[in-house]
């Protein structure tokens, strides 16, 4: 092994075969340069880019492509080797309008002057016209829905419920797909021991197909306000309801303790009076002894309420 690789290297130290190969690399050069500075003649497709179509409408054939004969030197031929080309075509000024269809008719020399340089010539182009087919677009605005778990640090919840920036979608396509979307929901999100305000990006779940849709937004700001929560206790007082005219009755007790979670910034703004308990006797049969507390009002800014009592015992004396 040690006399091969002595061997090579002495002959990479040859000055003849070192000629031999900077000849060889030259005339490869030479060779490569020629080719590219001849003219060659070719069809290639060229992708269609859309820009500015109207919004009430779709493109039907969305797949359409130009089939361009360019005539030009090599040079400029290496350009679409290493990338896709395309012709833009603007919705707005390029095309003519007619029923149910887009004409796009443009000349040789309007290429050659807005999307060709000079020494490329355009020797033909096919299909000419290029049409395309358009339908009706809907446009539906649907609600967004969130798909959260999120848990809180111990003495942390949301003052108010969490909520999304924008809390709605337009969706734009044809009716047959935009009638199938009733709401969008998010991607799911998940948080743990949370103890600061809420704010972050969540992506949307989009339809499978959504080629021909459009949407206003695909992704939604997930915000919610968080603070410290405490727990508050109260005394209120239980009303008996339905009761009727000729019917008197005595129940036990008269006062319920009510428990609630609640924001401290909110703690102080919390009375009894944004509280009401009441007992349905028209909910009892003949041979129940007890009514049934419900809590029927309560603020917004209270969370989490219990009755201290699920009973109340009563008789009745007339």
């Amino acid at each position: 092994m040690e006399k091969i690789k002595a061997d090579i290297i002495a002959s990479f130290k040859n000055k003849k075969i070192n000629v031999f190969i900077l000849f060889l690399l030259s005339a490869f050069v030479i060779l490569f340069f020629t080719k590219l500075s001849k003219e060659y003649t070719k069809t290639i497709p060229f992708d269609i880019e859309k820009i500015n179509v109207p919004q009430e409408n779709v493109i039907l054939n969305d797949t359409a492509s130009l089939n361009i004969t360019l005539k030009t030197h090599g040079f400029k031929w290496l350009k679409y080797y290493f990338y896709s080309p395309k012709i833009t075509i603007d919705f707005s000024k390029d095309v003519l309008k007619r029923e149910g269809e887009f004409v796009w008719n443009k000349s040789k020399s309007y290429l050659n002057n807005t999307q060709f340089d000079k020494q490329v010539e355009i020797l033909n182009i096919t299909p000419d016209p290029l049409i395309f087919k358009y339908g009706v677009n809907k446009v539906k605005k649907v609600p967004v829905v969130l798909n959260t778990d999120i848990s809180f640090h111990p003495g942390f919840d949301m003052s108010e419920k969490l909520f999304s920036e924008p809390d709605s979608v337009v969706v734009v396509g044809p009716d047959l797909l935009v009638s199938e979307i009733n709401q969008l929901e998010t991607e799911p999100f998940s948080l743990a021991g949370v103890r600061e305000d809420i704010q972050d990006l969540v992506k949307l779940k989009l339809p499978a197909k959504t080629k021909d849709l459009k949407f206003s937004v695909e992704q939604i700001m997930l915000k919610g306000n968080v603070e410290k929560f405490t727990e508050g206790t109260l005394k209120l007082p239980v009303h008996v309801i339905n009761v009727p005219k000729n019917v008197k009755i005595k129940y036990f007790p008269k006062v319920i303790n009510v428990s609630y979670y609640v924001s401290l910034s909110d703690f102080n703004s919390v009375s009894a009076k944004n509280f009401k308990v009441v007992c349905d006797l028209a909910k009892t049969n003949k041979n129940q002894s007890f009514l049934i507390p419900e809590l029927v009002k309560q603020p917004e800014t209270v969370k989490n309420t219990r009755l201290g009592l699920q009973r109340i015992e009563f008789i009745i004396t007339k």
